[in-house]
């Protein structure tokens, strides 16, 4: 239930409470056994299920605001439910159940000359915050992934989401409470006060460990900025797809139109058409006519207008747009070493995919471009958890340090090393 807050210190006290209670929920959860948390991963996916009603009918309070406010198209598509949607994710949570526990998972073994038995396990991380924005499916993912890796969680969804992401965190407090764990182990910031995005980035007067941002380019700015804890994120997703002279004409039209047009607004959609320029007469234009037939519009660089007139003009300013809306920015390039001094100059390290028969290309692609994920032959739209065998993501990571690339169960556990001796001293 949302509640009004008066000031700023009544924010402070409902989040400092919140931590409270996450981090005290985060004790039994980090030694539950893997039946009990699968047993409340089912319970909440059967619950979504016998919920659905609720939850359209919530979804639709947060579309008619959408359409009142005027929100883009491609921010109403991450926010809209449906059916289809909403048992996809129920079918989420039951997959992430399915997974092995990673809790207790030893990473490495290995014995010591004096007798020391050492191994490196898999710990939870301890209480994430998650503040994601538009993407109700989000508090589904999240309390589920954080509860299969023994963390509680502190689910913060922006106000365009809130009645949908609140009525999916009532299924899931339920499936908490029948499985015998405490329901403060996933919890859900009510109010859209942004003062309490504030509070969560200071740490919650050390509840929170992880911080973990899914939204656009200034919500997780801002995260990155203010944030007193880690922080799990990528800034944009600016994909590239490169389309080597050795590409199958036919693959590289339905990739391409597949990576741009499949869903626009979601981080994985592809933003740049790199296309080799000894291609050109063979690859390029069916390319672009397949996208612009898709309903995509084309800003080209004045070697690729010259071949394909109704393209318009790219500025310099489009090769480093995340456009998350049906339009790509298309250059030629001169074979691989041009792709990939392209792809470094403006990528955002998210994903990038090759389209390429000739090995040696892909090898190259691979070894000397540096994102998250790389791609040969498949759409960039292919970034995702769920699509990687995870059952589904809290988000993608493009740093470097601990998680990178799709954030799953095994990326929300840290380790600690076990030791055995038998009396060993050390000289």
């Amino acid at each position: 239930m949302l509640k009004q807050m008066t000031d700023e210190n009544d924010v402070l006290q409902v989040m400092d409470a919140l931590g409270a209670k996450a981090r005290t929920a985060q004790a039994p959860l980090a030694i539950a056994s893997a039946d009990q948390k699968n047993a409340a991963l089912m319970a909440m996916a059967d619950a979504i299920m016998a919920d659905i009603d609720t939850i359209l009918d919530a979804n639709a309070a947060d579309m008619k605001n959408a359409e009142e406010t005027d929100m883009s198209a491609s921010f109403k598509d991450r926010l809209r439910l449906d059916h289809g949607r909403i048992a996809a994710m129920a079918d989420g949570i039951r997959a992430i159940a399915a997974l092995d526990d990673p809790v207790g998972d030893i990473i490495a073994g290995w014995q010591r000359p004096n007798g020391l038995h050492i191994e490196r396990v898999r710990t939870p991380l301890g209480v994430i915050g998650v503040i994601y924005e538009s993407r109700p499916n989000v508090t589904a993912d999240a309390g589920a992934l954080c509860l299969k890796a023994g963390n509680a969680v502190i689910l913060r969804g922006g106000s365009d989401s809130i009645h949908s992401s609140t009525a999916i965190h009532a299924c899931l407090a339920r499936g908490l409470a029948a499985a015998g764990l405490p329901q403060e182990a996933i919890q859900i910031v009510p109010t859209t006060d942004r003062a309490a995005v504030g509070e969560m980035l200071k740490g919650l007067n050390g509840a929170i460990d992880v911080i973990v941002p899914r939204g656009g380019k200034g919500l997780v700015g801002r995260v990155q900025s203010e944030a007193r804890v880690p922080v799990f994120a990528h800034l944009e997703g600016l994909c590239h797809i490169y389309v080597d002279r050795s590409a199958d004409s036919d693959m590289a039209r339905a990739v391409a139109v597949n990576a741009k047009m499949r869903r626009t607004g979601i981080c994985g959609a592809a933003e740049t058409l790199l296309v080799d320029s000894a291609a050109a007469e063979t690859h390029l234009v069916p390319l672009l006519d397949a996208l612009a037939d898709a309903g995509c519009e084309i800003r080209a660089s004045a070697a690729v207008r010259k071949i394909w007139p109704k393209a318009k003009e790219a500025t310099e300013q489009d090769w480093s747009t995340e456009y998350l809306d049906a339009i790509i920015s298309v250059a030629l390039v001169d074979g691989i070493d041009d792709a990939i001094a392209h792809i470094d100059r403006y990528s955002s390290h998210h994903t990038e995919a090759v389209i390429a028969e000739d090995a040696v290309v892909v090898e190259r692609f691979f070894n000397e471009i540096d994102s998250a994920i790389l791609l040969h032959n498949a759409s960039t739209q292919f970034a995702d958890g769920g699509e990687f065998g995870m059952g589904a993501e809290i988000g993608i990571a493009t740093g470097k340090m601990h998680a990178r690339g799709p954030v799953g169960v095994e990326q929300l556990t840290s380790f600690k090393y076990k030791v055995r001796g038998s009396g060993q001293t050390r000289p």
